[in-house]
């Protein structure tokens, strides 16, 4: 695994990233129906995604997805990849730029709520202090509510953040595995379908310029997002990664008030406050106790010779090569392995080894 700090360094660009697609899509919402806009949002994804891969070559260190992973797959696919964005798109269309935008926070609470209560997750009192907050915001923009449109355009939204946040859960068990690879074949699962379906029942598609728009946002605001996103679910674990990528819609509602030129009324000013306090409470979060590993026979990229892993990841080679401490070999590489039981003490966040009862 690489570390938590660049843990969070990934998670907040893909944050940005994602951040500015929303309010540039909610200027597109007129041009296509949801089903065609979402189809090509994820087709621009595929795109970027697929010449990422093709830079990469075969320079991979990573575990690739295994025939056991494809159930989960297919699921964060129909959830996450085809439900949730045809219902953010259909939202988007009901409300202001900047307070759907905001409205995109309930992600976090989704992703967190599940990862603590379904997934073994640990906060701490900041931890479920910055939730409480984020929450308080999100009810503040959906109150602000004066139609019936308004009103179904924030439900809207609330389930495609509730269709994400089971995504993000799924995402995190299946992060140990090659992100790039995950991202690919979700987006070119979820886009196949979504395409052939509007193509088959006459749904309507944008004019070409604004598909080459839309291919453009969903390379980067869904496939650079997505992939990066993957890369923090893996070290930061599913609760943490939901606050960091809570800056997102701070980012779409900031680019929706100055250059979409949106009016800022107090309802999005209080609701960014709040919010804002919410994720400098996270940020500020540090845990840290003994605890116990249990024996597991996993595969992933690990590294060793570095005092972060290596106590972790001291094992033998398949080859029969001994590569923990002593070793003075420090590239990264995926093999299934063992890890022993050990009970030690340090800071950790709920990545894939430290999901364990407190």
């Amino acid at each position: 695994m690489i570390n938590a700090r660049q843990g969070l360094l990934t998670g907040f660009i893909a944050a940005i990233a994602f951040g500015l697609s929303a309010p540039l899509i909610s200027t597109l919402t007129s041009t296509g129906s949801p089903l065609s806009l979402a189809g090509l949002l994820y087709a621009g994804s595929s795109l970027s995604l697929l010449i990422a891969k093709l830079v990469r070559g075969k320079r991979n260190q990573e575990s690739s997805v295994k025939r056991q992973d494809l159930g989960m797959l297919l699921l964060l696919t129909i959830i996450g990849g085809i439900a949730a964005p045809i219902a953010l798109v259909s939202g988007l269309a009901l409300l202001p730029a900047g307070s759907a935008s905001l409205l995109l926070n309930l992600e976090m609470i989704f992703t967190m709520g599940i990862a603590v209560l379904v997934g073994r997750e640990h906060l701490s009192g900041k931890g479920i202090t910055a939730a409480v907050f984020i929450l308080a915001g999100a009810v503040i923009i959906g109150g602000q509510a004066t139609s019936g449109a308004t009103l179904n355009g924030a439900i809207l939204i609330a389930l495609a953040c509730l269709g994400w946040g089971v995504d993000n859960n799924i995402s995190q068990r299946l992060s140990i595995r090659d992100p790039m690879q995950i991202a690919l074949l979700k987006s070119l699962g979820a886009c196949v379908p979504m395409l052939l379906i509007a193509r088959f029942t006459g749904a309507r598609f944008p004019a070409p310029m604004e598909i080459v728009l839309i291919l453009l946002i969903g390379g980067v605001g869904y496939g650079l997002s997505i992939w990066l996103d993957l890369l923090a679910l893996r070290e930061l674990g599913a609760a943490r990664e939901a606050v960091i990528f809570a800056t997102a819609p701070f980012v779409g509602a900031g680019f929706s008030v100055l250059y979409l030129k949106e009016t800022l009324n107090t309802n999005m000013i209080a609701s960014g406050v709040l919010m804002i306090a919410g994720v400098v409470f996270m940020l500020k979060e540090d845990h840290a106790h003994k605890h116990r590993h249990d024996e597991i026979w996993h595969e992933h990229k690990h590294l060793h010779n570095s005092s972060e892993h290596d106590m972790h990841h001291s094992h033998e080679h398949p080859n029969g090569e001994a590569n923990g401490f002593e070793s003075d070999r420090s590239y990264w590489h995926s093999h299934p392995h063992q890890h022993n039981p050990i009970t030690h003490s340090h800071s950790h966040v709920s990545d894939g080894h430290h999901r364990h009862r407190h």
